[in-house]
């Protein structure tokens, strides 16, 4: 069986998975086979050199002329693009891999979740597929750190900080649902759950802050500007359904960061550092040291790792949207349910919406 694949977005996203089918029957043998049957954009001659280079059949400038002819849609568009195409793909009975946040509004991502009843359907949130966050929520599951206590995630960037950076749809509520807060915040909000979801629960309530440093910005090739109407960073302190602590924080404006997402975990038998900057490290304080010891998580038994190369060989970025695509595609090959799930992008979806409403109403706010 041969999967045909359609994708809309050709840039950032589109490239990393177009890599990441690339290499999938090169290092996963039981992996499904696809052929990427069709690109999805609006610019004609940009698709079809986009086409060319990430090796497509064909291209479309109308999503609606192929989500049913293809046997999986990949939804890798801005955020405002999310719901329609995905909801129509869902009707047709077309499993659909959507890149986060789910939608730009809780409302949408709950008529997104609802169409995916019975139809295969994934939320992009490609951390939960690093080996040593892998490791560490196998950890947590067989009791190594005891009771949670504190979990801490921040996710800093610093592309933003030049006020004179050029606006772009990142920076615009509607076709961006918000700012740092559902481009950064969605992924430790999902890591939270993903580590933490069985021995914690959800985070149930919390109190948000949001804040826009920068209110305008320069269009690129003008001189005009356009307003900023999403945040520039958040955070949050919440609570879990265990009455484990928590804070969360999101910026671009976090001057020498960039891409630096970072998860602490505290419990009464022992704690857990990771950072995306060195991610196939975990840092691990057991109940019997005095102090943290630094785990290289490459060798051969550690998460997906035998796939790839000889203990100590370390793995990037991009491996992620391997591990990912093989679990999404094997489980659209064999009619099996996959994680993270348009449910987990919407769980994700209403802790955001909750931030946002925290904030507007300067109180605490429930989730549900």
């Amino acid at each position: 069986m041969t999967l045909d694949i359609g994708i809309l977005g050709y840039r950032f996203m589109g490239k990393a998975h177009s890599n990441a089918l690339d290499r999938l029957p090169m290092f996963f043998e039981d992996a499904p086979e696809t052929n990427r049957d069709v690109l999805v954009g609006r610019d004609e001659a940009a698709l079809a050199d986009a086409a060319d280079t990430l090796g497509f059949d064909r291209t479309a400038t109308d999503w609606r002329e192929v989500v049913d002819e293809v046997d999986v849609f990949y939804n890798l568009g801005p955020n405002h693009v999310h719901a329609e195409p995905s909801i129509a793909a869902l009707e047709a009975g077309t499993p659909v891999f959507c890149e986060k946040p789910l939608a730009p509004t809780l409302a949408a991502a709950e008529a997104m979740a609802d169409a995916a009843a019975g139809v295969t359907a994934g939320t992009a949130f490609n951390y939960r597929f690093v080996p040593a966050l892998r490791y560490a929520r196998n950890l947590i599951d067989d009791g190594e750190l005891g009771e949670i206590h504190h979990f801490r995630g921040r996710y800093l960037q610093d592309w933003l900080v030049d006020p004179e950076a050029p606006w772009s749809w990142r920076n615009d509520e509607e076709m961006a649902g918000s700012g740092a807060l559902g481009d950064l915040g969605a992924h430790t909000v999902d890591l939270a759950h993903f580590l933490l979801g069985d021995t914690a629960g959800d985070i149930e309530r919390l109190s948000g802050h949001l804040r826009t440093f920068v209110d305008e910005r320069p269009v690129e090739g003008s001189g005009d500007t356009r307003e900023v109407t999403v945040d520039d960073a958040y955070s949050a302190q919440v609570e879990f359904e265990s009455g484990a602590m928590g804070t969360l924080e999101g910026s671009r404006f976090s001057n020498g960061h960039k891409n630096d997402h970072t998860i602490e975990i505290e419990g009464s038998a022992g704690s857990l550092r990771f950072s995306l900057e060195r991610l196939n490290e975990l840092e691990l304080k057991r109940a019997d040291n005095r102090g943290f010891e630094t785990i290289l998580v490459t060798d051969a038994d550690d998460p997906y790792v035998d796939h790839w190369w000889p203990p100590g060989h370390v793995l990037g970025w991009e491996h992620t949207f391997v591990h990912e695509n093989y679990e999404f595609l094997t489980a659209v090959r064999d009619g099996t349910d996959y994680e993270p799930s348009f449910e987990d992008g919407l769980r994700a979806q209403r802790v955001l919406d909750a931030i946002e409403r925290s904030d507007e109403r300067g109180e605490w706010v429930s989730v549900a």
